[in-house]
């Protein structure tokens, strides 16, 4: 595999973003990976590696890079990253800085920044992308699926948080432009992610035609596709990634040539 990291101008300044794929063949279509609110870290770049090793050409933009980096990896007698409810009010206050100085539609301008830089990369397809995402970038999936229908053509999101909201701009609005297919994969006990999110979330997508499978895990928790996490669920974890394989190999078809 070729790993780098490059940084990618946008109008608010440079974003680091790491890259991988394969060392030979491509073009590679595109994938980028939306982090969760704890920051780019090796961890994503292994779950960018798993997706790149099989043929794509995988991204994993810092989305916090207009607030001052923080690095929280608060871990547990196991050597597992602490769950944030497991931590003290301050540590999560700190961890969430970043979070709370960025818009979806920071994301939104960021990943256009991302579309420019791919057309200058040799290695990678101009055709339909997918992307991924985890917890807050889990919601921006769906962000990205409504803001550029033509490229986005499979993405998923796993333990995603408030995909629908009261606000004017909540993500599931944006549903009758998607034209990429979708996965969600949620936890049983996630507060973020209520039954009856899911099920507004479910005729949202329904009444606009998306095609959408949605994974319902029981007993996972919030952040269980996270692999150091201290709550890390291998069967939801190995289910994910069989149903977005799946769907990356009908929306994304790729042959790793050596």
């Amino acid at each position: 595999m070729q790993d780098r990291l490059v940084q990618i101008a946008t109008p608010d300044g440079p974003m680091e973003t790491f890259i991988t794929h394969p060392e030979q063949g491509g073009p590679f279509p595109c994938v980028i990976l939306y982090q969760d609110f704890w920051g780019v870290r090796e961890e994503l770049y292994d779950l960018a590696r798993m997706v790149g090793v099989v043929g794509y050409f995988v991204m994993v933009p810092d989305m916090l890079h207009r607030a001052p980096p923080i690095r929280t990896d608060i871990r547990d007698a196991d050597n597992k990253m602490m769950s944030s409810w497991k931590i003290s009010p301050a540590q999560l206050e700190e961890a969430a800085k970043p979070l709370m100085q960025t818009t979806d539609d920071m994301a939104v301008i960021d990943t256009a920044a991302i579309l420019a830089f791919l057309a200058g990369e040799a290695a990678a397809d101009p055709g339909p992308m997918g992307c991924f995402g985890y917890c807050y970038g889990g919601r921006l999936i769906l962000k990205m699926a409504a803001a550029f229908p033509d490229r986005f053509a499979a993405c998923a999101g796993m333990h995603s948080t408030q995909l629908v909201t009261d606000g004017p701009d909540s993500a599931h609005l944006g549903a009758d432009k998607v034209r990429a297919e979708l996965y969600f994969g949620f936890a049983e006990h996630d507060h973020w992610a209520t039954p009856e999110m899911i099920a507004a979330l479910k005729v949202a997508l329904d009444r606009c035609g998306v095609r959408c499978h949605m994974e319902m895990h029981p007993g996972a928790q919030h952040g269980y596709a996270m692999p150091n996490r201290d709550i890390f669920d291998k069967r939801a974890f190995n289910r994910d990634w069989e149903m977005i394989f799946a769907m990356f190999a009908r929306r994304l078809p790729t042959v790793a040539r050596v």
